[in-house]
């Protein structure tokens, strides 16, 4: 089958986004598909050699099997609202005429955020007879209203009817939690055209490993305890929870808060960090990829933190990663989605009230002073993960779905609408 995925972040750009298509990708390259993307050039905080990029309006590369064929995004006032939309609708026209420059796939599967790449997948599906999955991950415009972002009702009006089009126009929807399923479906689709198939983990590289390694011995981290939190630090992850929560445990001297990451939200806390003294609190930079599992090896529980505002269900791939690793789960969110859900079905960890301090402390007094429930959240994680949210599992899944999908629109002829 040849599968076209679209999607406007593909490695090295670093963050999830970007990994789930290119791991998914690469094992549906191993099950024997033809597999081209098309996504723009790298810019979400990418790492390694950036050289091969620089000045070019497309360029077309292979990876890991993948045909790869990129095409520049024009970008204004990229750090303004406005601009942020434009970029959106600029991503689905570009890539969508970089797409017509391959060959006839046999099914397309689009990444949502931005939105208006359903638009693309729409177009593909007039022109080419093709039939396209929509996987939604951030539930757009909601997700942008629960932060407040987005104020104006016009704007909000019109992007919920984007995405009623969107949705509507799609030959299948897959969603991460039933949580996202129950927003889709109160859009007007029919529950035969919605699947939930979570996110993936790379169980394979990211695995339970030596707690005293490399990591900590490159940065001095000795046999303290650590408590990480690793990702991108933006607008939606609360990480002011985690120094009120260093704060209240600065008197555990071994107890150290290690925040792995970049993002716009850097520069305050560290101010923040400094302001208040939180010796126990150290920032590092963002991490390859490669350096990503040590990370979660090296700690001795991971943490997953939101602001209250965050409603909408969403489960942070890095509850994902810190399960593969066999390390505990402590979580700080809205007790409504999806993710408190997981962490208490798989018996991981433990999640606290967003913006509650006390306890997401207490959780992790509970663990610091109990190594061997530390052990067990850890394994119960590791089994559910490997067993649940496997690369392999899911990427099965979507193989039958695309199966289904194309052997549908034959039946049915060109299906569209």
């Amino acid at each position: 089958m040849h599968i076209l995925l679209l999607t406007a972040y593909f490695p090295p750009d670093v963050g999830s986004a970007s990994h789930l298509f290119y791991e998914l990708g690469k094992a549906l390259v191993e099950r024997g598909h033809d597999v081209a993307v098309v996504t723009g050039f790298p810019g979400y905080h990418a790492q390694g050699d950036l050289l091969q990029y620089q000045r070019k309006l497309w360029l077309n590369e292979t990876i890991d099997g993948m045909e790869v064929a990129r095409m520049t995004v024009p970008q204004l006032f990229r750090d303004t609202a406005v601009g942020r939309g434009f970029w959106q609708f600029n991503c689905a026209g570009s890539l969508f005429f970089r797409g017509l420059s391959l060959s006839k796939p046999d099914v397309v599967l689009i990444y949502s955020p931005p939105l208006p790449l359903g638009l693309s997948g729409w177009v593909f599906k007039k022109l080419h007879k093709v039939p396209f999955v929509l996987n939604v991950q951030d539930l757009v415009p909601q997700s942008l209203v629960d932060l407040g972002i987005l104020r104006s009702q016009a704007v909000i009006n019109f992007f919920e009817s984007l995405e009623c089009f969107i949705y509507h126009r799609a030959d299948h929807i897959t969603v991460h939690s039933k949580g996202n399923k129950v927003h889709v479906l109160s859009r007007g689709i029919k529950a035969e055209d919605v699947t939930i198939i979570p996110n993936w983990v790379d169980t394979d590289l990211i695995r339970p490993g030596e707690r005293l390694n490399s990591f900590r011995r490159e940065h001095n981290l000795g046999d303290r305890f650590i408590v990480s939190f690793a990702g991108v630090l933006g607008y939606s992850q609360d990480l002011d929870i985690v120094l009120e929560s260093a704060a209240m445990l600065l008197e555990y001297k071994d107890i150290l808060f290690l925040v792995v990451g970049d993002g716009v939200e850097k520069e305050r806390l560290q101010r923040k960090a400094e302001e208040r003294r939180l010796a126990n609190v150290r920032f590092l930079p963002m991490q390859p990829r490669d350096r990503y599992p040590a990370v979660l090896q090296a700690s001795d529980i991971s943490l997953a933190t939101l602001h209250k505002e965050v409603e909408t269900p969403v489960v942070p791939s890095k509850i994902l990663s810190i399960m593969a690793s066999g390390r505990p789960v402590v979580a700080a969110m809205s007790l409504n989605g999806d993710a408190p859900r997981l962490i208490d079905d798989a018996g991981c960890g433990y999640c606290a009230q967003a913006e509650h301090a006390n306890q997401l402390s207490d959780a992790i007094l509970k663990l610091y002073r109990d190594p061997s429930l530390c052990q067990k959240l850890g394994a119960n994680g590791r089994r559910y993960a490997v067993n649940r949210l496997s690369l392999q599992v899911c990427a099965e899944r979507y193989e039958a779905l695309f199966q289904r999908v194309t052997e549908r629109q034959k039946e049915t002829g060109d299906g569209l609408s």
